[in-house]
């Protein structure tokens, strides 16, 4: 990864370029935030500068992620009774050299293990240590990259605290994570903790303008939708169908909600609904609670007069956009939403699909109705 090849974040990069010029580069950094904000894009360039250095012919290898001296920590589920990461290797190489930006979501879609639980083992710990007390290939630093490190578990995390507080000589760590809240406070006070902002928008149309050819209305909808996150503006460059999907599932899920006050029946068609967006996987799931999140916020800059900031509306279907906005309020837009929070977290926390999306489907209905 280069570091012109990282979307905006020009004050960072600058910044981790210059410690390495003037050779004030930490053992032990912690890089956090989103991954879809360039987390991992830019452990990889610090990497590839610190290693380029040593050796002129560092850099094609770690482009490729195949450098000697440059090791790798990763979340996977437990196979045979086997949990490292090297295992899964080549598929985590294969994903990462196809979209650097992808989140820990998408590494669960793509090893196809969404009712499994992934995480960082005690025993994968005790494998890098194994390989750090080795010298390296090379004959200079080695360097550990730790993704989503707060996916540690206890005694994972217990383990690697000897190993930040022992390293061995010519020893990087870099770890990254989407929050720190996970992370042992006692690891915290060990690392120089890196904090890695959103991307500015006007970044990511300068991304979009420069690697596709996408329309400036297109552009604009997609930079509002993801929120200064990359990963989540290339999915939703490719997601039309999609949104068509997601935008019949939301006007649905409206329409019922707002005929169960009169007509009790309705709740039937709404377990239904929640049926079938059950049935899809995780990440899919997790998307569509995005995006109900952010027709509803469209919903109430509608009914607020701040038509100028609404950038997207649904018109399908006979959907009446602007009455449907009228009933989203500061009387119930703060319990909608909190209600779609917890459902994501009960979904993050491998709850029962068929009850998340059954319980918040109902309760829109107790929402709708709630006048200011």
């Amino acid at each position: 990864m280069n570091w012109e090849n990282i979307a905006g974040q020009g004050n960072l990069k600058k910044l981790l370029r210059d410690s390495i010029a003037e050779n004030r580069v930490s053992h032990a950094q912690l890089f956090v935030g989103k991954e879809g904000y360039g987390t991992l894009p830019m452990v990889l360039a610090y990497a590839k500068e610190v290693l380029s250095r040593e050796n002129e012919h560092a850099a094609s290898k770690v482009e490729h992620l195949n450098h000697l001296d440059l090791h790798f920590s990763f979340p996977v589920f437990t196979d045979n009774k086997n949990s490292l990461s090297k295992n899964k290797f080549e598929e985590f190489r294969e994903m990462i050299l196809a979209s650097p930006y992808s989140s820990y979501d998408d590494w669960t879609a793509f090893l196809e293990s969404e009712n499994k639980q992934l995480f960082i083992s005690a025993d994968e710990v005790d494998d890098q240590n194994q390989k750090f007390s080795l010298k390296s290939f090379e004959g200079g630093t080695k360097i550990l990259i730790v993704w989503r490190a707060d996916k540690m578990n206890i005694a994972a995390s217990n383990k690697f605290l000897k190993f930040l507080e022992e390293p061995p000589a010519k020893t990087i760590i870099l770890l990254t994570a989407e929050s720190s809240n996970d992370i042992l406070p006692t690891i915290l006070s060990r690392t120089q903790i890196v904090e890695v902002p959103r991307i500015n928008d006007e970044d990511i149309q300068e991304y979009f303008k420069t690697n596709f050819n996408v329309s400036d209305e297109k552009v604009k909808e997609i930079v509002h939708e993801a929120q200064g996150d990359l990963n989540d503006a290339l999915k939703l460059l490719k997601s039309e169908n999609k949104n068509e999907e997601f935008e019949k599932l939301f006007v649905q899920w409206v329409r019922d909600a707002f005929m169960v006050k009169k007509k009790p029946e309705f709740l039937k068609s709404i377990i239904i609904w929640a049926r079938e967006i059950a049935g899809w996987n995780r990440e899919k799931q997790k998307n569509f609670l995005n995006y109900c999140s952010e027709i509803f916020r469209l919903a109430l800059l509608q009914n607020y007069q701040s038509e100028d900031l609404v950038y997207k509306k649904i018109d399908a279907n006979g959907f009446n956009w602007k009455g449907f906005s009228k009933f989203i309020s500061g009387a119930n837009i703060e319990s909608i939403l909190e209600e779609i929070n917890t459902a994501d977290l009960h979904l993050t926390r491998n709850g029962n699909p068929k009850i998340v999306w059954t319980d918040l489907g109902i309760k829109l209905s107790r929402y709708i109705h709630k006048n200011s």
